[in-house]
């Protein structure tokens, strides 16, 4: 009787330290990590959010770039992390792809838990300054009438552009050639020289180039017109009803953190997502900053899941 007397006080002191510990949560810097390069449109976004979600709760909020593989080796470190509220995850829309193109994955599909929804960035249509194509009708019945002649950029095939581009294809039920590259700049470079008809770039990344007419927007893939853009229609208006593609930017944490440390986490992000300022730096960029509850994101994710799974699988698309 004594041994299970002192087992159960023991339990009950583990369960109070460990409630305590989530009270004072957080006693020391949070690490974000971002599986992406510095600079890209992720980063930044991921920059922004942790100098606030810091001011709210009070510590630091430390950004550490883990790129390669798509991502996944930066989520893969996160999903193994101490589910302690120590260590998060931003992510993006390749967190939903990866897992279709990847034989094997470095992380178990429940490894991560989902917080919260964080942007959404629609991709627009660009061609170059020049070229006859005026509109995505105009290029959707080109494509029709000359089967394999029109072509398309991307930064490569997992990427949301190069999927974007093959969701319409597959929508319109279109032959046109995939154009691969390393990354966007150059297959924007090349778009705009003439090499290649056309691609789905992000707005942050082409924008200079259409307000300064050196490319044309030709739609958005938003159901909605981007408020960056108001004057390019989307692609759902004009030729696919109900079609959408977008980047996404999004937050987990490593599966099994407490409720109340993960609570804690998300109402500092939500906050931080209202400030104007905040709000101000997507917007600028052409992204919509959103701010959802864990169960809307895992939602979300759910449907992407499906949506790229499908479109991967028709297209028969492998890496690069």
């Amino acid at each position: 009787m004594k041994s299970i007397r002192r087992m159960l006080a023991a339990c009950i002191l583990i369960a109070a330290a460990a409630t305590s510990a989530q009270a004072a949560y957080p006693e020391r810097p949070i690490t974000l990590v971002v599986p992406y390069a510095p600079g890209g449109s992720a980063d930044a976004l991921a920059r922004v959010l942790a100098v606030r979600v810091g001011v709210k709760l009070g510590t630091s909020v430390i950004v550490d770039n883990r790129p390669g593989a798509s991502g996944t080796i930066g989520a893969g470190f996160a999903a193994k992390a101490a589910p302690d509220g120590y260590t998060v995850l931003y992510d993006a829309t390749p967190y939903s792809i990866n897992p279709h193109l990847f034989a094997r994955m470095p992380y178990a599909a429940n490894a991560l838990q989902p917080l919260a929804l964080v942007a959404l960035a629609p991709n627009i249509v660009i061609v170059r300054a020049e070229s006859p194509l005026k509109s995505i009708k105009d290029l959707a019945d080109k494509a029709k009438a000359e089967p394999g002649k029109i072509n398309f950029a991307s930064g490569g095939s997992g990427t949301v552009q190069r999927l974007a581009a093959e969701l319409l294809r597959q929508r319109l039920g279109l032959d046109m050639v995939h154009v691969g590259y390393k990354s966007g700049g150059p297959a924007i470079t090349d778009v705009m020289g003439g090499q290649v008809d056309f691609m789905f770039s992000t707005i942050a990344a082409s924008y200079p180039l259409v307000s300064s007419g050196k490319l044309r927007a030709l739609a958005v893939s938003s159901p909605q017109r981007s408020p960056r853009l108001p004057e390019v229609p989307t692609i759902a208006e004009t030729v696919v009803p109900g079609y959408e593609a977008y980047e996404w930017n999004g937050v987990f944490l490593p599966a099994g953190t407490p409720a109340p440390i993960a609570e804690k986490l998300h109402k500092a992000m939500v906050e931080s997502l209202k400030e104007e300022e905040v709000k101000k730096r997507f917007v600028d960029v052409g992204v919509q900053p959103v701010g959802s509850t864990p169960a809307e994101f895992a939602d979300f994710l759910k449907k992407e899941d499906a949506k790229w799974a499908d479109v991967i699988r028709k297209g028969n698309i492998k890496l690069d």
